[in-house]
């Protein structure tokens, strides 16, 4: 599907330049002189390498369409992350450098969305939110306010995050995979 070059927004695949990209930042920028642009960061979802771009209102670009399945992580050989599709069992491996660093969040079992362009896996898209346990954290200090005082904790993950004073070692919290924040609290 054809779209105008400033209609690009974040998380649109895009063919451009013979590839399959991904806009993975935006930013519009009207200068003093001439036309008003979209400045792109590019992510090429095949070998992950990155290409900032321009695009003006004239320019046409082809969006491409993802179809996304339902499959369960399994786990992890070396680079290759195996997910099965629960109602077929049909295995697809895909390459742990296109998920980047959000592969420290796949848990075994998980449900996950994978992408896929002309029966070809292109990526992951995982859980809004996960429930990690707090293996590390310093001790609530007496007098110590919860409002906007946050504490470092490690998660049984590995990944460090900033969490509020009340939390202690062994509990369970959700974290935000897009950003790596906690949340709450998990039930």
């Amino acid at each position: 599907m054809k779209i105008n070059g400033n209609a690009i927004r974040p998380g649109n695949v895009i063919e451009h330049k013979g590839g399959l990209w991904k806009a993975v930042r935006i930013q519009h920028t009207q200068p003093g002189k001439g036309g008003a642009y979209l400045q792109v960061e590019l992510r090429n979802i095949r070998d992950g390498s990155k290409l900032n771009e321009r695009f003006r209102s004239s320019e046409t670009v082809e969006r491409v369409r993802l179809e996304q399945k339902d499959y369960q992580y399994l786990y992890a050989d070396g680079e290759l992350l195996t997910f099965m599709d629960t109602d077929t069992y049909e295995q697809v491996d895909i390459n742990a450098s296109l998920m980047g660093d959000e592969t420290i969040y796949l848990q075994d079992g998980m449900m996950v969305q994978v992408e896929f362009y002309e029966e070809e896996a292109l990526g992951v898209i995982l859980p809004e939110h996960v429930t990690l346990e707090v293996t590390e954290t310093e001790p609530t200090v007496k007098g110590q306010t919860a409002a906007s005082s946050y504490k470092p904790a490690t998660l049984s993950n590995g990944m460090r995050c900033m969490v509020p004073p009340f939390i202690e070692t062994g509990e369970n919290i959700i974290v935000a995979t897009e950003a790596g924040e906690y949340v709450k609290r998990a039930d």
